[in-house]
């Protein structure tokens, strides 16, 4: 990984307490890869609904928009399958959320 330490928990960890995560050996250079195509968020799109921001679920790469956007899919996804992590697909980003822990996560340096 050229010296990347994988992903860690945010130095805050989105609480005051600094809770763990369980969920970090998830976040691996070996993710689901992306579908062909510019990526969307097919039940927004299917509702004819705009998007803020995607996130993408690491467990099986399900795209939904995130929770400031009307259909909070990515959420959606999570209540729905259980799966914990989703990372966020906007270029400006890089970073991770843990549904589960309610934790956000960075990558280590």
């Amino acid at each position: 990984m050229d010296g990347d330490m994988g992903w860690v928990v945010a130095p805050d960890g989105g609480r005051p307490d600094g809770r763990p995560c369980a969920h970090l050996e998830l976040l691996t250079e070996f993710e689901v890869p992306l579908p062909d195509g510019p990526a969307v968020c097919a039940a927004c799109e299917a509702r004819g609904w705009s998007w803020v921001r995607l996130r993408r679920c690491v467990t099986c790469g399900h795209v939904g928009c995130c929770d400031s956007s009307r259909g909070r899919h990515a959420y959606d996804h999570h209540v729905r399958s259980g799966h914990p992590v989703v990372r966020s697909l906007a270029p400006d980003e890089e970073w991770a959320w843990c549904f589960t822990d309610e934790v956000f996560l960075v990558r280590g340096t």
